[in-house]
């Protein structure tokens, strides 16, 4: 079953959540510290994971140039931040806080990385499980920690998991090994590690940025790096004629 690795990673968040509901309310300033703890740990992931591919550094300048306009074009923050919204309306009779925040910021936190891409890529294609389980355990403990002080919500971030997961381990399962590419994942994961670096500055509440528009960067980086003999000299053009 291909798509086992996929399913323990959705129990483990809504297991984890359903845990981190059951412990001992945290008192305010007690969890406002830990918020910015939390927040510096995420900040600290993004940046590295931006940083493990500093080679690739046009293509992801690129990446987010090109994906931020498209994600304003298609008003993808708003979209999430009204999907939360309507999440926390239907909740909020029954539990507390911020539902948009709690399940914009676990998803991409779930989401984004290479161990979602590598790990959802052997399990389609050699039922190879043990990256996503791996994952799992991580996710379990994020998942306790994030309900402890962000709230509900985050038990919502198992259905973009499930599809993230579940549709790139599909596609690996029917596609074969073409979607085995070390250098699309390395750019991938590093835009990515971007965005989840400016999820940390949103949650320190330094500047608000809308993290959400800037998600096609993701699936614009891979593709680029694919055309990478073409992008890099068409740049290299552009610079030459500006200079």
């Amino acid at each position: 079953m291909y798509l086992l690795g996929t399913v323990i990673n959705t129990l483990a968040i809504i297991i984890g959540t359903l845990l981190g509901l059951a412990l001992p309310q945290i008192p305010e300033r007690m969890k406002i510290t830990v918020m910015q703890g939390l927040a510096m740990a995420v900040l600290l992931i993004g940046l590295g994971m931006a940083l493990a591919d500093q080679k690739d550094i046009l293509i992801i300048i690129m990446a987010m140039v090109v994906g931020g306009g498209l994600g304003e074009w298609l008003k993808i923050e708003q979209g999430l931040q009204r999907l939360g919204e309507w999440l926390e309306q239907k909740t909020v009779q029954t539990h507390s806080g911020n539902v948009a925040q709690a399940f914009v910021t676990a998803s991409l936190v779930f989401c984004v990385g290479s161990m979602a891409v590598v790990g959802a890529i052997q399990s389609g294609l050699a039922n190879n499980h043990s990256i996503l389980i791996a994952k799992s355990m991580l996710d379990f403990t994020s998942s306790v920690v994030f309900t402890s002080t962000l709230g509900f919500g985050v038990i919502f971030s198992a259905i973009p998991v499930f599809i993230y997961e579940g549709g790139i381990a599909t596609g690996a399962h029917f596609a074969g090994a073409a979607m085995q590419n070390p250098g699309m994942i390395a750019a991938m994961s590093a835009t990515g590690g971007l965005l989840i670096a400016a999820l940390g500055i949103n949650l320190l509440g330094i500047r608000r940025l809308a993290v959400g528009n800037l998600l096609p960067a993701i699936l614009i980086a891979p593709l680029l790096k694919w055309a990478e003999p073409v992008v890099v000299g068409m740049a290299h053009t552009i610079i030459q004629v500006l200079a």
